[in-house]
């Protein structure tokens, strides 16, 4: 009898050791399963984080030479970005490229933390997370003092001439403006379009954020001579959505870059002047009324571009290391075939104004 009853307990005992053992070994195994799950889940994110910030160029090959005759061009992955203005440049002209030369791959890199344009796009330059940049603007001072911190200079190469267009409601009845008016606009010294002998209306002044990138700067320093905006600006986030804003506020206007505005239905452009006797399109005539568009678009008025007629033009650049290295050969490379009789070619089918 003393035996049985020795023999029951170690008897349960064993049967809870090995219940906690297999219980334990449970439980791990689920811990371990959602360590698992977790990371693979963190990897899916990362990986699409950076397939969303960085997208080669997909070449072109419908009418490209079978043989890439590009002079100095290096072979690799070279990473570039900057300005949202080239953005149908990095389209339509450098798939082209991709299709002639395959062993130079343009990647081009989305800015994670910062809105991309011309000054970012120099910002990550010079950080060296970028090869080389594209931008709307000359370089700064204070840009290339940082570089030569680095231990390099930036050069600026120009490939391209674009026009700032200025679109304002369709309800608008105005003919056009002086680049005094619109400073005046800007700078919230002008606030009613009767003063402008248009109708008693509020104007309404739109523009992307000072730090959008270079068509913002240009417009300070050219058009505003630096002055700062007037109070009664609003600041929509991209062209789009600032185009959008324009077609239902009857006292609006934006500026943009001209290959951006100029094609746009549900706008109206104005011509511009230095003088209110000289006012030029940023159109070619004749202009293509709402009614028939997008059947038909307007062009950008290329002749009065490229030769200065029309009063707020600017280049677009290619800016390049000057380091001796192979950033600044996949710069040089790049611009020099921009500015070849077939890259000008297709910088004008992009919308934009060839510089020769």
């Amino acid at each position: 009898m003393s035996q049985k009853n020795e023999t029951l307990p170690l008897l349960l005992s064993l049967i809870i050791t090995i219940g906690l053992i297999f219980g334990g070994l449970w439980l791990l195994m689920g811990r371990w399963e959602k360590i698992l799950n977790n990371q693979n889940s963190s990897n899916s994110i990362a990986t699409k984080k950076e397939n969303q910030s960085q997208t080669v160029i997909k070449a072109n090959t419908a009418n490209a030479p079978s043989n890439c005759d590009v002079t100095n061009i290096p072979q690799g992955i070279f990473s570039y970005g900057g300005s949202t203005t080239w953005a149908t440049i990095r389209r339509d002209v450098d798939s082209v490229l991709q299709g002639i030369c395959p062993q130079f791959v343009l990647r081009y890199i989305q800015p994670i933390n910062e809105k991309p344009g011309s000054g970012t796009g120099i910002k990550m330059l010079i950080a060296n997370q970028l090869d080389f940049s594209q931008s709307s603007r000359s370089i700064k001072e204070e840009e290339n003092a940082k570089a030569q911190q680095k231990g390099f200079s930036l050069k600026e190469i120009p490939v391209a001439i674009d026009g700032i267009a200025i679109a304002v409601n369709h309800s608008l009845n105005i003919p056009g403006l002086t680049v005094a008016q619109l400073k005046g606009i800007y700078t919230g010294k002008i606030t009613n379009w009767k003063d402008l002998n248009g109708d008693n209306l509020p104007i309404v002044p739109l523009s992307r954020n000072k730090e959008a990138g270079g068509t913002v700067d240009f417009f300070v320093e050219n058009v505003l001579n630096k002055d700062e905006f007037g109070k009664n600006v609003n600041y929509p986030s991209t062209t789009t959505e600032a185009l959008r804003k324009l077609a239902i506020t009857p006292g609006g206007i934006y500026y943009g870059s001209a290959p951006e505005i100029v094609p746009q239905c549900t706008i109206k452009l104005l011509s511009l002047g230095n003088k209110s006797d000289q006012l030029i399109a940023p159109y070619q005539q004749p202009y293509i009324p709402q009614t028939e568009c997008p059947a038909k678009r307007n062009q950008i008025n290329t002749q009065d571009f490229r030769s200065g007629n029309y009063p707020i033009t600017r280049k677009l650049f290619v800016i390049v290391k000057q380091n001796g290295q192979s950033d600044q050969q996949a710069g040089e490379a790049y611009a020099n075939w921009l500015l070849t009789p077939q890259g000008q070619e297709l910088i004008e089918k992009a919308g934009f104004v060839r510089i020769k």
